[in-house]
């Protein structure tokens, strides 16, 4: 026993003596080596060009979140808007907008569109808009009926739940909603309101009738003179209105023409013959004939902003004499020549009053700042307005929201 345990002291000894030469002889060998090898020491930093990529992945989320802030921020819903809510007839998109947030021309960057219903972009009556959230920003999502039946599909503790409730039979509600009150601006569209002056000296007039009326209604017979379209037996009949004259440079922008009526050409000749077919005022001599506008009414569209700024004049109000307010019509002295469009939603401006500042009237002796005592207040908005009608330097608008009353010379712009 005594012998096994010296063997094993001295083979303990012998591999210490052992390890130690080979720890000293690796430390001279790493040292001997550290100055020749500058080729493999150029390479060195290469394994950090991953560390570069990760960098630079951290830093785009934080990107994304920041322009996500910026969205929401300006994407502001409307104080006590709903969660759900059930399409009914005679709603507009505007109004729908309205409820849920509180700039309704958002309202495309939150409608979250479904693949699987026809038309997306339309809403019909016994839809069910529910108010949403994806990745922090709010959505409209739409759940459409089909056979009188809203099919809606949820998760439960990982089972798929899909719950079956009746919506509004379509029968007779089949047609989508309009996005803004249609009968408010029918008129306008179907017929020519704005002309040149040029166009309108040498629209073709009535000079006369069979028994010598003065006043004409329908089924009375007319006498025309003027150049008419032979290829033509309809016109509209108008009479001249305001002249639309630009506050800012004193040009008459045209005329705006007020419709009585629709004549039906029977005979060409110098005159030409015409029967009133129908009037919706008197019609007088003088009153002058324009092609009847068929275009057709598009209710579909939904209002937008404009991408610059147009710093414009109210110049008419339509049947009103000082003021106008919601869901009534203004004429602007802009067009498409300052680059606007049918939908573009512009914002009404009251100009700011003159205020005196009285400290400083008590002190203006003394200091020389008698120029300083009236300072004029900023303008404040009091509506929005959507552009239906637009021609070269003319506008129409309806007024979709007022907050307070609107009047000639108020100043629209791009809302800010």
């Amino acid at each position: 026993m005594g012998i096994h345990t010296l063997d094993i002291k001295a083979l303990m000894a012998n591999y210490g003596r052992f390890a130690l030469l080979i720890a000293s002889a690796t430390l001279f060998s790493a040292c001997s080596s550290t100055p020749t090898t500058s080729d493999e020491a150029s390479e060195e930093p290469a394994p950090f060009e991953p560390q570069t990529g990760i960098i630079e992945t951290t830093v785009e989320p934080v990107q994304a979140n920041e322009n996500n802030a910026v969205q929401t921020q300006s994407i502001q819903l409307a104080d006590n808007h709903p969660r759900e809510y059930i399409v009914k007839k005679g709603d507009t998109l505007w109004d729908i907008a309205s409820l849920f947030l509180r700039d309704p021309w958002y309202w495309p960057e939150i409608w979250q569109r479904n693949p699987q219903v026809e038309n997306p972009h339309l809403i019909f009556p016994g839809d069910i808009l529910t108010l949403t959230y994806v990745n922090g920003m709010p959505q409209i999502q739409v759940a459409r009926g089909e056979d009188g039946v809203v099919r809606r599909e949820s998760s439960d503790g990982g089972r798929k739940v899909v719950k079956l409730s009746p919506s509004i039979h379509r029968q007779t509600l089949n047609e989508a909603i309009p996005s803004i009150p249609a009968d408010a601006i029918r008129q306008f569209l179907t017929r020519p309101r704005v002309v040149s002056q040029e166009l309108w000296a040498a629209a073709p007039y009535i000079v006369g009738s069979d028994d010598a009326h003065l006043v004409l209604a329908a089924n009375n017979k007319v006498y025309i003179r003027g150049q008419l379209d032979n290829e033509r037996s309809r016109y509209s009949i108008f009479r001249e209105g305001n002249r639309l004259v630009d506050p800012e440079t004193n040009r008459l922008l045209g005329f705006e023409v007020i419709y009585a009526g629709e004549v039906k050409i029977e005979k060409y000749a110098t005159p030409s013959t015409g029967l009133l077919l129908k009037t919706s005022r008197e019609v007088l001599i003088g009153d002058r004939l324009l092609p009847t506008d068929k275009a057709a009414i598009d209710q579909q569209y939904f209002p937008r902003l404009p991408d610059d700024y147009i710093d414009g004049k109210v110049i008419s109000l339509f049947d009103a004499i000082s003021s106008i307010a919601k869901y009534q019509v203004a004429v602007i002295n802009r067009g498409t020549n300052h680059d606007l469009e049918v939908g573009h939603l512009l914002a009404t401006y009251q100009a700011g009053g003159i205020a005196r500042d009285r400290f400083l009237d008590r002190t203006s002796r003394d200091r020389g700042d008698e120029d300083k005592l009236e300072i004029v207040l900023p303008d404040e908005r009091s509506g929005i307005m959507m552009l239906f009608k637009v021609f070269d330097d003319v506008s129409y608008g309806l007024i979709l929201k007022s907050t307070r009353s609107i009047s000639k010379l108020d100043r629209v712009d791009k809302p800010r």
